[in-house]
């Protein structure tokens, strides 16, 4: 069972991270948040991996902005998870994910991120060193750094329907970074991979975890 956890991060910040999987896990993966905070989808996602032997952590990113935040997916909770994710520096956001990282100790690391998460994951392919493979689903932030260099190979999942990123954006991507994997699900929303939502697509959902699971077998073994 996972449990909550203290991390500090190197400017003294201190933040609460979700942890879960075997303690002797050969490779780690840093499970990062969408919109939401560490709620029960992201608790339940950090179950899954942890399930095929990760050792798993999650930070609770708006504890920069509030702390103990868990939303639902209301339209109330949307526009409450924008207001904290304006409220939460991206320079804050990468130390919280290295002290993660770091928190993981010796192994091989991946990190992999949903919504907001998903650019996190971007960049933490980007902007550190940390990570031997990233995965990012449906991060609305990557087109607009899509030009930064990737430190370690990257798969990135879009729903072909995502209201809030156009296949442009998607297209840009693709040729900004011929070297990523870039996988579009046909009819797809934002969303779709979280099962408490009403975009949820189990079948597109049950592939993109699929190649998820299988570019971290391939590049953390």
């Amino acid at each position: 069972m996972g449990e909550f956890i203290t991390l500090t991060a190197s400017d003294g910040h201190s933040f609460q991270s979700w942890t879960d999987g075997p303690a002797d896990a050969k490779a780690g993966l840093v499970v990062v948040q969408e919109i939401f905070g560490v709620n029960h989808h992201i608790r339940d996602m950090c179950a899954r991996f942890a399930a095929k032997g990760y050792r798993v952590i999650s930070p609770a990113l708006f504890d920069r902005a509030e702390r103990g935040v868990e939303l639902g997916y209301t339209p109330p909770d949307v526009a409450r998870g924008r207001a904290l994710r304006g409220q939460v520096p991206d320079d804050g956001v990468m130390l919280d994910v290295v002290a993660c990282a770091e928190a993981l100790g010796d192994r091989k690391l991946g990190i992999v991120g949903y919504c907001w998460g998903g650019t996190v994951a971007w960049w933490g392919a980007t902007r550190t060193t940390k990570f031997k493979a990233a995965i990012g689903w449906y991060g609305g932030g990557i087109a607009g750094t899509r030009t930064e260099q990737p430190n370690a190979p990257v798969q990135l999942h879009f729903g072909e329907k995502d209201a809030g990123i156009p296949m442009t954006d998607v297209e840009a991507i693709r040729d900004a970074q011929p070297g990523v994997e870039i996988y579009v699900y046909d009819g797809a929303q934002h969303g779709f991979g979280c099962d408490e939502r009403g975009s949820y697509s189990a079948a597109d959902y049950a592939l993109a975890q699929e190649r998820t699971l299988e570019f971290f077998a391939a590049k953390l073994s």
